[in-house]
C-alpha cells in the first residue's frame, strides 16, 4: 500500500463498517507499490507537493476499483465523498485538477517497467498461497477498440490522436444444428491484449498489448518464455495449456511438451482438402487416421472400418497407444484372429505433432480439458464489464498498456486480498 503519513488506516475488523470502500482498502493494502512510490517521489524531488504522489496513486486505483470511466468522473466522486478523499490521502478538501492527473498519468507511463514488476510480484504472491495455481493455463487474445475509429491523418503524436493502433480481424466458424456452416468476421481498429490465465482460478499470469493486426500465435511462445524465466515455480506446476484453433501451430504444440513439459490442448484447423479424408498411418497398412486424430483399423476379412480405442500416453516412449476395438470396446470383428494390429499399436508423436498430442484428441479427457479454455473468455468479459474496456476513452499504445496494467494489478490484488481474508469464494469479484 502507498502508506499516507498521518492517515488513520483501517484494520481488517473495520472493513464491514467502511461499506463500499472496503474494496478499495483491500486493494490498497495488497498492491506492492512501494518501489513505484519511491521512484515517483524521487522524480518529483522538492517540487510542489499540493497533491502528494501517494494520494494521487491511491485515487487512480480508486478510479479502477469503483469503475469510473474517466478522470472527470473520478474527480466528481472525490469532490462529494470526503471519506474517499481521506482514504486516498488528500489532506484537505481540494480535489486535484484534471491537469494534475494528466501529468501524473504521464509519469506513470514512464514507469511501465515498475508497473509490470507489481503484476509479476502479485503473481508470485498468489503462487505462494495457492498450491495448485498455474497447473492449468489458458491463452487467448482480446480485441480492444481504440477511442479513435480510424488512423490519424497526421502521424505526429500529440497525446490526443492515436498513431499506434491499426486494424484487426478475427474470423469465427461453426456448424448449425442442420449441418450448415456459418462464418462471422469481426473487424476493429485498435489493439490486442494477449493473456495467459490460470483456468482454475480465472486469474491472469502473463499479458502483452500489441497492435490489433499482430497474430495471436506469434505471441504465445514469448509469453510462455516469459513465464518460464520469471515464474519458475508456477511453470514447474503447469501441466496443461488450452487454446483455440488460432494457436494451432506445429512449433507451439511441440514446444509446449518438448520444452516445458506442458500438455497442449489446442483446437485443430482442418488443413486437409477433403474433410472426411483419411490416410494410411505410416508403418501400419491396415490402419488409417484423420486430421482430428481419430484412428481406424480395417477388418482384414470384411473390410469393415472400426474406431480404435484410446490406450493413453507413454511419456517414456513419446507414443500414444491405440487398442483393438474388438478387445476393449466389444466391437464385433470377423478378422480379429488374423488382424495384424489386434495387440494394439503405438503412434509416436513425431508422426504428426499437430494431430497426435500427449492427450489424445478423440479422448474424453481432451474434451474436458478443452472446456476449461472458457476461463480466459470470462477474464476478458470481466475486463469489459467490470474494468471498463467495453466503453473507454483510451488512445495510444502507451496509454493502453498503462490502463491494462492497472486493471490486471487491481484484479490480482483483489484476489490476493480476499485469499488473505479467507474469502476465496470472492476472489474474482471487483463489485460487491
Amino acid at each position: 500500500m502507498a502508506i499516507i503519513p498521518q492517515l488513520s488506516l483501517f484494520s481488517w475488523q473495520d472493513l464491514q463498517e467502511l461499506g463500499d470502500l472496503e474494496r478499495l482498502v483491500i486493494v490498497l493494502d495488497t498492491v506492492p507499490d512501494e518501489a513505484l512510490m519511491g521512484q515517483l517521489e524521487t522524480a518529483r524531488g522538492r517540487g510542489r507537493n499540493e497533491y502528494p504522489v501517494r494520494a494521487m496513486w491511491n485515487s487512480v486505483l480508486a478510479g479502477v476499483v469503483f469503475q469510473h470511466p474517466s478522470i472527470e468522473s473520478l474527480r466528481r466522486e472525490l469532490a462529494r465523498n470526503a471519506q474517499l478523499r481521506a482514504l486516498c490521502g488528500f489532506r484537505n478538501a481540494a480535489v486535484p485538477p484534471a491537469s494534475a492527473y494528466t501529468r501524473f498519468l504521464r509519469r506513470l507511463m514512464a514507469e511501465q517497467d515498475t508497473m509490470d514488476a507489481m503484476f509479476e510480484q502479485l503473481v508470485d504472491d498468489i503462487t505462494a498461497v495457492l498450491p495448485d495455481f498455474g497447473q492449468r493455463l489458458a491463452i487467448d487474445s482480446k480485441a480492444i477498440r481504440s477511442r479513435a475509429v480510424r488512423p490519424a491523418k497526421n502521424p505526429t503524436a500529440d497525446g490526443r490522436r492515436d498513431v499506434d493502433a491499426d486494424f484487426g480481424r478475427k474470423e469465427y466458424r461453426g456448424v448449425h444444428e442442420d449441418g450448415t456452416t456459418w462464418t462471422k468476421v469481426v473487424k476493429w481498429f485498435g489493439y490486442k491484449l494477449h493473456l495467459v490465465v490460470d483456468s482454475t482460478y480465472e486469474l491472469p499470469v502473463a499479458w502483452e498489448v500489441t497492435k490489433a493486426s499482430v497474430s495471436d500465435v506469434t505471441r504465445a511462445m514469448p509469453l510462455l518464455d516469459h513465464l518460464h524465466h520469471r515464474h519458475g515455480a508456477l511453470m514447474s506446476r503447469a501441466a496443461i495449456l488450452t487454446a483455440d484453433r488460432g494457436y494451432d501451430d506445429t512449433k507451439l504444440i511441440a514446444a509446449c511438451w518438448d520444452t516445458y513439459h506442458i500438455k497442449p490442448v489446442i483446437d485443430i484447423r482442418n488443413m486437409w482438402r477433403d474433410p472426411d479424408a483419411t490416410r494410411v498411418l505410416p508403418g501400419h497398412p491396415t490402419v488409417t487416421d484423420n486430421y482430428r486424430g481419430e484412428v481406424f483399423c480395417h477388418d482384414p476379412v470384411t473390410g469393415q472400418v472400426h474406431t480404435m480405442s484410446n490406450g493413453g500416453f507413454e511419456a517414456g516412449r513419446q507414443c500414444l497407444k491405440k487398442r483393438c476395438p474388438a478387445r476393449f470396446a466389444g466391437v464385433s470383428c470377423a478378422g480379429q484372429d488374423a488382424c495384424p494390429v489386434a495387440q494394439g499399436i503405438r503412434i509416436p508423436l513425431k508422426t504428426e505433432r499437430r494431430i497426435f498430442t500427449p492427450i489424445d484428441r478423440p479422448s474424453p479427457q481432451w474434451a474436458r480439458e478443452y472446456d476449461r479454455r472458457t476461463a480466459v473468455e470470462r477474464v476478458n468479459s470481466r475486463l469489459d464489464v467490470s474494468f471498463g474496456f467495453e466503453l473507454h476513452t483510451i488512445r495510444g499504445l502507451q496509454k493502453m498498456q498503462l490502463r491494462c496494467s492497472l486493471a490486471l494489478v487491481v484484479m490480482l490484488a483483489m484476489a490476493l486480498g480476499r485469499i488473505r481474508q479467507r474469502q476465496p469464494e470472492r476472489m474474482r469479484r471487483l463489485v460487491g
